[in-house]
C-alpha cells in the first residue's frame, strides 16, 4: 500500500513524497480513510508509530476547503506539552506547504502577543496545550463555538499530568457536532471513560499491544550500584556505538548535576528540563538536532514525542516511577524502521519499579553483561570512610583482646618475661643528700630560728 491508495489529493501526495515518504506506517494506512469520512477516531498506538501523520494529513485535506474567521479557529489539537505541540506545528508546515491554511502555535513560556494577533486574523488549525488554551479562553481572546473538528493527542500523558478535567471543561466549550480523534498508547479506565463521553460512535483502531516496546530497540538492564552510576554511565558511553543519545533522570536536579559532569568529562552534552524557559529548551533541541551535542540528558518533559531522527541509544540513568514512562522513554530511539538501543541502570532500590515495567511490557529484559560498572565496588576514594558499628567494633575488640583468662595469662608470661631482666639490672646508687636550702630562702613556711635565743625570750622559761 502507498499515500496514493489512502484517497489524500495530489497535492499532499506531493508534499509526502518530498518529504521521504511512499509507504503510510500500519496507523496511518488504518486511520486515515475513516478519518477522511469523518468518522471519529480511538487510535491506540506506541509512540514512534508516525500517528501524528495519520491525523495531520487527513486535517489538511478536509480543511483545504473552507474560509477561517477571526477568533473562532476551525479545528483544534490538544497536546500535553510544548515540545509536542512544536512538532506538530512543524508537521503541518512541512505536509501543508502547497495548501493555503492559516496556523497558530498556543502554548506557555512564550509572550501571548503575537498568539492573540494570529487569532485575530483567523486560523484554520490551533495547536496548543491545555494550560495556554484555557488562559487566552477566560481572557475572551478565543471562541471555540466555530471548531468542528477536535485532536486530543497523547491522552494517557494528559492524564498523568493532570490535564483531564482542563479537556472535559474545553470540550464542553466546542460544537456538539464535531469530529473527534482520540489518539493514545494506552487506555487507562479515565480515558475510556473520557472517550465514551465525548466522541460518538468512534472506530478503534490498534495498531499495537498497549505499552509494549518497539521491536527494533534492544532492551538491557544494568545492575549498578547508586554511588557509581556516573562512571557506569561513561563506561557505557565509551564502550557502546553512540552515534546520539538521550539520557533520562526522574529529577530535574539529577539532570543539571549528570550534565555538568558529563561536559567536565569531555562529552558534548546538554540538558532539558521543566525549568528551562520555552526559549532555550528549544535552542537546546535544534542544539541536539544538528549534532552540535550529541548527548541530550532530560527530564520525562522531553519522553513523549520528541521525534529527532538518528538517536542511537536511550540511557534511563533513573528507572521511571512509572511503568508507562519506560515505554515512552526508549521510544526515543529506533525510530522510522531504525534499530536502537536502550540500557536501564538499576539499583537494589528499583527492583518493584523493574518488576512493574516487565509486567506491562510482557517481557523480560536481559541484564547486559558489564564488567566494572560498579556493581559490587566501595565508596569512592574521597569518601569519609564510615565508622564500623558498634557491634562490629565490640567484636573487634574481642577478637584483639581475647577472652579474660587468656588476657590474665599473658599478663602473667609477660611479668615472667620481664623479671629476669629486672634482675640482671644494676642496682642504682643512692643519691647524695641534699643540703637544706632554708637558709637560701626568704619566702617559704616558717624555718624556725637557727641562732642563740635572744636573753628577753629566755625570761620565764629557766626553771
Amino acid at each position: 500500500m502507498t499515500f496514493a491508495d489512502l484517497g489524500l489529493s495530489d497535492e499532499l501526495l506531493r508534499a509526502v513524497t518530498e518529504a521521504g515518504y511512499d509507504t503510510p506506517t500500519p496507523i496511518q494506512a488504518q486511520a486515515i480513510p475513516p478519518v477522511l469520512m469523518m468518522r471519529d477516531i480511538i487510535g491506540i498506538a506506541q509512540t514512534g508509530t508516525g500517528k501524528t501523520a495519520s491525523f495531520v494529513l487527513p486535517m489538511i485535506d478536509i480543511l483545504a476547503h473552507g474560509r477561517a474567521r477571526a477568533l473562532m479557529p476551525r479545528s483544534l489539537i490538544l497536546e500535553p506539552t510544548r515540545e509536542l505541540a512544536a512538532q506538530v506545528a512543524e508537521n503541518f508546515e512541512k505536509y501543508g506547504k502547497y495548501h493555503k491554511l492559516s496556523m497558530a502555535l498556543l502554548i506557555g513560556g512564550v509572550q501571548m502577543g503575537d498568539q492573540v494577533r494570529a487569532l485575530e486574523k483567523g486560523v484554520d488549525v490551533l495547536i496548543a496545550t491545555p494550560g495556554r488554551l484555557m488562559d487566552l479562553f477566560e481572557r475572551g481572546k478565543i471562541l471555540l463555538n466555530g471548531c468542528s473538528m477536535l485532536v486530543i493527542d497523547e491522552a494517557d500523558r494528559m492524564l498523568d499530568m493532570g490535564f483531564i478535567p482542563d479537556i472535559e471543561q474545553i470540550c464542553t466549550k466546542l460544537p456538539a457536532q464535531r469530529q473527534t480523534l482520540l489518539f493514545s498508547a494506552t487506555m487507562p479506565p479515565v480515558i475510556k471513560k473520557l472517550a465514551d463521553r465525548f466522541l460518538s460512535n468512534p472506530k478503534s483502531i490498534e495498531v499495537a499491544r498497549p505499552a509494549t516496546a518497539s521491536i527494533n530497540i534492544t532492551q538491557n538492564l544494568v545492575k549498578v550500584d547508586s554511588r557509581k552510576k556516573r562512571e557506569a554511565l561513561r563506561a557505557l558511553l565509551d564502550r557502546q556505538d553512540v552515534h546520539s543519545a538521550v539520557i533520562f533522570c526522574n529529577r530535574k536536579t539529577t539532570v543539571r548535576e549528570l550534565n555538568k559532569s558529563l561536559q567536565r568529562h569531555g562529552y558534548r552534552s546538554g540538558e532539558i528540563h521543566g525549568d528551562i524557559d520555552q526559549a532555550s529548551r528549544i535552542a537546546e533541541l535544534e542544539r541536539f538536532r544538528v549534532g552540535t551535542v550529541n548527548i541530550l540528558v532530560a527530564s520525562d518533559v522531553a519522553a513523549r514525542g520528541l521525534d529527532i531522527k538518528g538517536v542511537s541509544h536511550v540511557f534511563n540513568f533513573d528507572a521511571p516511577w512509572h511503568p508507562d514512562d519506560y515505554v515512552h522513554r526508549i521510544g526515543r530511539t529506533g525510530r522510522a524502521g531504525a534499530k536502537g538501543v536502550a540500557f536501564t541502570f538499576v539499583t537494589k532500590d528499583d527492583a518493584e519499579a523493574i518488576d512493574n515495567i516487565q509486567k506491562l511490557i510482557g517481557t523480560q529484559i536481559p541484564y547486559a553483561d558489564m564488567p566494572d560498572t560498579g556493581t559490587d565496588a566501595g565508596p569512592p576514594e574521597d569518601a569519609p570512610q564510615e565508622r564500623p558499628a558498634r557491634a562490629e567494633r565490640s567484636k573487634r575488640g574481642k577478637e584483639r583482646d581475647g577472652k579474660p583468662g587468656q588476657k590474665a595469662e599473658a599478663r602473667a608470661e609477660e611479668t615472667r618475661r620481664e623479671e629476669p631482666r629486672r634482675q640482671e639490672r644494676p642496682a642504682r646508687p643512692p643519691e647524695p643528700r641534699r643540703a637544706p636550702r632554708h637558709a637560701e630562702r626568704d619566702d617559704g613556711p616558717d624555718d624556725g630560728w637557727n641562732g642563740p635565743v635572744p636573753e628577753f625570750l629566755s625570761v620565764g622559761f629557766s626553771g
